[in-house]
């Protein structure tokens, strides 16, 4: 070709490989040329996202389905302004308690039951022979959001989610703490659901009073032990 032979040493490559790596570049060829500057492609709009409830759906492990939780930008009642309470315990626990949206006192302490609401719950379930240290504990919607209300279809997808945590979770018996979850995932309010025996995802469950309810009206403290006691009923 003429002119002079410039030969890149072995330093030189090194060092230009460097500055291309630094600029973003990893590869040196492509198929097709790109335009960098092409601003970037939004999916269609009447391409529609999948649902929360249908995501939880496909979670198969409690791990992923409580690491889903913390992230999920889509669940019901998430918002900037919202406090993510995450449920607490094990996989297996000999109960799990699904409570009504967290209050002030329990987003506080960062867990679904706090205060004095949770000593009053640990008390009664240890009354029960179920140490409070190994029930799994969760709330229907995982967001303390003062003030909101949650609309119907938000219910029935807070219920698919909640039955998939159930599913995940496999707790030996399931305890449904006011009106909100027994709604959800029993169909009929608290005052229709309690006294009786239910299944949810298989597992044998009680609805009762939420003890932040219990601490405001004491007397009906006899109703809601009346119901750990047929929650503990052998199902024999």
């Amino acid at each position: 070709m003429g002119g002079e032979d410039h030969r890149l040493s072995a330093a030189d490559v090194t060092s230009a490989l460097g500055w291309w790596l630094q600029a973003g570049v990893d590869v040196a060829v492509t198929e097709n040329p790109r335009n960098w500057l092409k601003a970037p492609v939004s999916p269609p709009p009447n391409v529609r996202q999948p649902s929360a409830l249908a995501v939880s759906q496909a979670l198969e492990t409690l791990h992923l389905f409580r690491d889903w939780l913390s992230n999920a930008p889509t669940l019901p009642l998430a918002s900037a302004g919202t406090a993510r309470i995450l449920p607490q315990g094990q996989e297996s626990a000999p109960v799990m308690l699904v409570a009504e949206m967290p209050a002030r006192e329990d987003a506080a302490e960062g867990r679904p039951i706090g205060g004095e609401a949770w000593e009053l719950m640990a008390k009664m379930l240890a009354a029960a022979g179920l140490p409070a240290e190994e029930a799994y504990t969760a709330t229907l919607s995982c967001f303390h959001a003062p003030g909101a209300k949650m609309r119907a279809e938000e219910l029935a997808e807070c219920a698919g989610i909640a039955r998939q945590h159930v599913t995940l979770a496999k707790p030996k018996r399931l305890l449904l703490l006011g009106d909100a979850p027994s709604r959800a995932l029993l169909g009929k309010p608290l005052a229709a659901a309690r006294g009786h025996v239910h299944k949810v995802e298989g597992v044998r469950t009680i609805a009762t009073f939420h003890p932040r309810f219990l601490l405001n009206r004491p007397s009906d403290k006899a109703l809601a032990w009346r119901d750990l006691l047929l929650l503990m009923e052998d199902e024999g």
